[in-house]
């Protein structure tokens, strides 16, 4: 059997494996992998390339940063940094017609900034608004749509876990896939705040004006956004002006979020450890995904799938952007059936060198797939973020949660196209550094 029909059946093997028998994504790339390299090499071989992988992604540095910027957000987590931000975004827009969604998506963003999850932001953020909007009767649609689709920025703005595996897996520097993220990360919030704008000139019963809040109750509300910023000037600042690498930059940033949890006194033992543990956890379930990705990744590179693929590509008599747009049009509706994480692990051997091979910019690329791939956090049949915004608005079904995150899309379309017109959208910042 030729080695390219042995990959493609490998990887119809893995979406099997993963989507009908929920085996771990992790697990199943590192078996098939593993079973696939012993097909076309021999199970010498593969015994010697797994003991080779295992060392070299385990050993590497540049690992590191994963945990520590894990950690900047558990920590940033428990001693109450959404609840902060909410009350900060809410003072300042809550009392203008879908204000309330509004500081959602806003706090969302800010959250998402020292967090970089957007489980975690969905999870937390649901805690603190949906009942304030159900409070002042907004529409579960609007409610449950905005959480769902502002806790997508946690993927979007850096520092992001998603980007920095791009970056270990295509060996891109993380600190330049960061700033290509931020641009496209604020233009995604402002595009939020338009369509919850829009939704409520719509239907305004949707979104009613909340009350006004006093000019000295306003000012006393910022401490709880100003620390955030602070933190993220810090991280992102410290990158761009040279003085971390990306691993210093998340101790860095963990250090000045356990000061800051310390000084406010938000921060006990307790809540500590349990920031390190879910920290461990976290980690711990992100680098057995990326073990798995390297062995997979490498069955796939024997068999020259990514390489005859690449050629085929670029060989076709069709414009670049067209295969762009193909590519994602991939993405989104693998996003719709499987883990975005898995799926970028899974992909990216295959699509990178088409992409590079077409002269299109590494960062560039990486964040748009990030930015697409995002977009099935949202929707179904998986739609992880959606199912977690779901189960926190019990009274809510979830074809309402689905339906509200629906107008949402459109804004993750013109970000899309803006990037394609665009491309200096994303690297700009980069290319200053």
């Amino acid at each position: 059997m030729e080695p390219i029909t042995i990959g493609l059946a490998g990887i119809f093997s893995l979406l099997f494996v993963i989507l009908v028998l929920r085996i771990p994504v992790g697990f199943a790339m590192g078996i098939i992998g593993f079973v696939g390299l012993a097909k076309v090499l021999n199970l010498q071989a593969a015994y010697g390339m797994l003991g080779t992988e295992v060392w070299n992604v385990f050993s590497s540095y540049g690992l590191t940063v994963i945990p520590l910027f894990i950690l900047m957000g558990q920590i940033c987590f428990y001693s109450g940094v959404n609840e902060r931000l909410y009350k900060s975004a809410y003072a300042w827009m809550g009392h203008i017609r879908g204000g309330i969604a509004m500081a959602t998506v806003l706090a969302c963003a800010g959250f998402a900034a020292i967090c970089g999850s957007n489980t975690a932001t969905a999870a937390t953020m649901s805690t603190v608004a949906l009942p304030e909007m159900k409070k002042f009767r907004y529409n579960p649609i609007l409610s449950t749509g905005s959480v769902a689709a502002g806790a997508t920025l946690g993927v979007v703005i850096p520092p992001s876990v998603v980007l920095i595996i791009i970056g270990l897996q295509t060996g891109e520097s993380i600190g330049r896939l960061f700033m290509g993220g931020v641009i496209p990360g604020v233009l995604l919030c402002v595009l939020f705040l338009v369509t919850v704008y829009l939704m409520c000139v719509r239907h305004p019963d949707w979104g009613p004006a909340g009350p006004e809040v006093s000019l000295k109750d306003k000012l006393r509300s910022l401490p709880g956004s100003i620390e955030m910023v602070i933190l993220f000037v810090l991280v992102m600042g410290g990158l761009f002006a040279g003085w971390f690498t990306p691993t210093e930059a998340g101790a860095a940033g963990s250090a000045f979020a356990l000061l800051i949890s310390i000084v406010s006194r938000k921060m006990s033992f307790k809540k500590f450890t349990c920031a390190v543990v879910d920290t461990m956890k976290v980690s711990c379930m992100i680098m057995t995904v990326m073990l798995g990705a390297v062995i997979f990744g490498r069955f796939l590179a024997v068999t020259r799938i990514p390489f005859e693929a690449a050629n085929f590509i670029t060989a076709l008599p069709i414009p670049p952007t067209v295969i762009i747009l193909l590519i994602c049009v991939i993405y989104i509706i693998g996003g719709m059936v499987m883990d975005a994480l898995a799926l970028l692990l899974i992909t990216i051997p295959i699509f990178f060198p088409i992409v590079t091979a077409m002269g299109y910019d590494p960062i560039w690329f990486g964040v748009m797939i990030t930015i697409v791939t995002t977009m099935g956090a949202i929707t179904p049949p998986v739609g992880v973020t959606t199912f977690i915004v779901a189960s926190m608005a019990e009274d809510v079904s979830i074809d309402r949660v689905f339906l509200g995150v629906s107008y949402f899309m459109v804004a993750y379309a013109a970000l899309v196209a803006l990037m394609l017109m665009f491309p200096a959208t994303v690297t700009f910042l980069p290319s200053l550094l």
